[in-house]
């Protein structure tokens, strides 16, 4: 076909490939003007990659997109102002500014700049089109340097075996930053994809026609079949990975800037009127977005910042009354009580499916009643979690179970580069619903992999909540709680131990037991009976059986009265919740079962110290040794705290202020 039928064919298609190409151009000048932050990356010469894929979506789709995104964006939504609003910083920006560069959300389309990440992400997208009918496909854009992360072959996987409806795009420019692939890539690329029975298909950007024809046949075979498909597209990026930062020799890149189907273009028709017409109507878009950025205000953060920082409301404590039942059963009810009531709860994670019911039970028996949204998955954390947080993008309230505490921090990235930042980077237009809920704690001989605490790497991250399970909370009506009000990534920790013991309302002889009139209360075990409470207690989590047990025997044995609190908001934690108790004891003790280096225990010591160490306060913390956790019971038991450590912490701080 001649260069004039191609043009007339695919004349939309064209302009925005050319449309792209002069965005990146005058970002990189903007840039050297000193009027962008960070870093850019342009996609200089893979334009119609993202040309090809965008001209068979439809808004019912969605797209994830990478660190270099921009024609990606620019070729779905076509919104010049907006994009480069966003890189300025300013408020005309799609995101009003926060995103910058490699995180921009429009409709459905979204990036971030983790490698691989992004792929579980739009796993769980496909998921929630398929789960919802809508009709729709889920899109991901990976680079050739993306072929190195494991959580693009858990992804794969899941993808294949749950006939997801996901394009995967790898655009294989040959350099992953600035090393070749030649020194980090074995084997085929497609082979990869294969190997999972994912079909494949293969094509380039310089023969563009060929590949419009191909991804359109790919797309649509996705959307018939819904199942994944994997399509490489060969390219070539002509300038820096990010600015400047270009260590290739000039004679590696010339060739392909000779052989680049926008440059052939721009040397064929630089004396045709309408082409030249085009490119000055381009170019005044490009200019008329650039003059609006520069006069716009910087994007707002205030709101945000004044929310996490205002003041907390009035407390009111009320007397807890809530069924006597065993902690694996109150959970199991919680969930359950979601399930039958809301159609948009889905359960995945490691054997929970009947009849095994996941590794302490907690899902026994849910598969039967909703086997579409019970669904047992691979050993893989940080893809399920990462599906957990497209569902949640997508309308969805996922709870994803990891079997064990300890293997969160495979899952890590999914929590804190993209399920803790989606709503604020972009600009308050998401919400990510996700309910990740684990066993974490020792005392049952697991030894050193499975028996630790690890709230204390979880806790602090922005936009994120922190909830832990203790015997004197109901879980049932947390759980309640949470799937009525939850509004972003929640973290639930569900003591092991804690597990087999019942949950009561019921206070020891002595004592009363009040909760705060809050979605996720904290639990104040008052002394009673006239006795006024000398020492504070705060514990967290399974800790709050020893540390009741130390406040029974303080009492008997030494006639020193304890109030205990049991939060279950773990982040945020305010100290204010102490405050009738210490303003009177001027006594803390914080028990946690994790390391006390950087710690929750220690947050809550520094939070009572700024507000109420002015007039005197001692504080003492009970945590784990610092070392790993042993395997046999009588070892493991001089590692964990105990209600002797806890008791023998209060007598401490009952005599120090005694003594000065």
């Amino acid at each position: 076909m001649s260069t004039d039928a191609l043009l007339n064919q695919f004349a939309a298609e064209i302009r925005t490939a050319v449309t792209v190409r002069l965005v990146e151009q005058r970002l990189l000048r903007l840039f050297s003007e000193g009027k962008l932050f960070g870093t850019v990356h342009t996609c200089i010469g893979q334009e119609f990659v993202g040309v090809s894929v965008a001209r068979r979506l439809t808004d019912a789709d969605t797209i994830f997109s990478n660190h270099r995104g921009h024609g990606h964006f620019l070729a779905y939504r076509r919104n010049i102002k907006g994009l480069i609003g966003e890189i300025m910083g300013k408020s005309v920006g799609v995101c009003g500014g926060r995103g910058g560069s490699q995180h921009v959300q429009q409709d459905g389309f979204y990036s971030n700049g983790i490698q691989g990440g992004i792929v579980p992400v739009t796993t769980g997208m496909a998921l929630a089109h398929k789960m919802q009918g809508t009709g729709g496909i889920a899109v991901v854009y990976v680079g050739d340097g993306t072929l190195g992360q494991g959580a693009l072959y858990e992804s794969m996987n899941i993808a294949s075996k749950w006939d997801l409806p996901v394009l995967f795009v790898c655009e294989n420019n040959l350099y992953a930053q600035s090393t070749c692939q030649t020194q980090t890539l074995a084997g085929d690329i497609c082979a990869r994809a294969a190997a999972f029975g994912i079909e494949t298909a293969h094509n380039d950007t310089w023969d563009w026609p060929a590949l419009f024809a191909a991804m359109e046949r790919s797309i649509a075979h996705v959307r018939a079949t819904s199942r994944p498909i994997f399509h490489r597209v060969d390219t070539y990026r002509l300038m820096a990975h990010s600015k400047g930062d270009d260590n290739r020799p000039e004679s590696d890149v010339q060739p392909y800037r000779d052989r680049d189907p926008i440059n052939i273009l721009m040397r064929q028709r630089e004396n045709d009127p309408a082409w030249r017409a085009m490119l000055t109507d381009i170019e005044r878009e490009i200019e008329d977005a650039v003059r609006e950025a520069d006069e716009a205000p910087w994007g707002d953060v205030e709101r945000d910042i004044a929310a996490a920082a205002a003041a907390p409301r009035a407390l009111r404590w009320k007397r807890a009354q809530f069924e006597r039942e065993k902690c694996v059963a109150s959970v199991r009810k919680g969930l359950e009580e979601a399930l039958d009531t809301r159609d948009n709860v889905v359960l995945i994670g490691e054997d929970i499916e009947s009849p095994y019911g996941g590794a302490f039970k907690c899902t026994q028996g849910l598969s039967a009643r909703h086997p579409a949204r019970v669904r047992n998955t691979p050993i893989s954390e940080l893809a399920i979690v990462g599906i957990g947080n497209g569902l949640a993008l997508r309308g969805m309230i996922p709870v994803v179970e990891i079997m064990f505490g300890d293997f969160l921090t495979l899952a890590a990235d999914q929590w804190i580069n993209h399920a803790a930042k989606f709503r604020f980077m972009y600009d308050g237009k998401v919400r990510v619903p996700l309910i990740v809920r684990t066993p974490m704690g020792g005392k049952r001989g697991y030894a050193a992999t499975h028996s630790q605490s690890l709230e204390k790497h979880f806790v602090g991250v922005p936009d994120t909540r922190v909830l832990c399970l203790n015997h004197r909370v109901s879980p049932a009506l947390l759980y309640r709680a949470l799937f009525q009000t939850i509004d972003r990534p929640t973290l639930v920790i569900e003591n092991k131990l804690l597990y087999a013991q019942n949950v009561s309302s019921e206070p020891p002889a002595g004592w009363d037991l009040l909760h705060t009139d809050e979605p996720f209360p904290t639990a104040w075990l008052r002394a009673g009976g006239g006795a006024a409470a000398e020492v504070t207690i705060v514990a967290l989590g399974g800790a709050a059986i020893d540390a009741e047990e130390a406040a029974r025997r303080l009492f008997e044995e030494d006639e020193i009265a304890a109030d205990v609190f049991m939060p279950t908001c773990l982040y945020p934690f305010d100290v204010s919740v102490l405050a009738d108790s210490l303003s009177r004891t001027r006594r803390l003790v914080v028990v946690e079962e994790g390391q006390g280096f950087v710690s929750p225990s220690g947050e809550i010591v520094a939070q009572a110290a700024e507000r109420f160490g002015a007039n005197g306060l001692s504080c003492r913390r009970v945590t784990a040794a610092p070392v790993a956790i042993p395997a046999a019971r009588p070892l493991e038991a001089r590692c964990l705290p105990r209600p002797e450590d806890v008791l023998h912490k209060c007598l401490e701080v009952a005599r120090e202020l005694v003594h000065h």
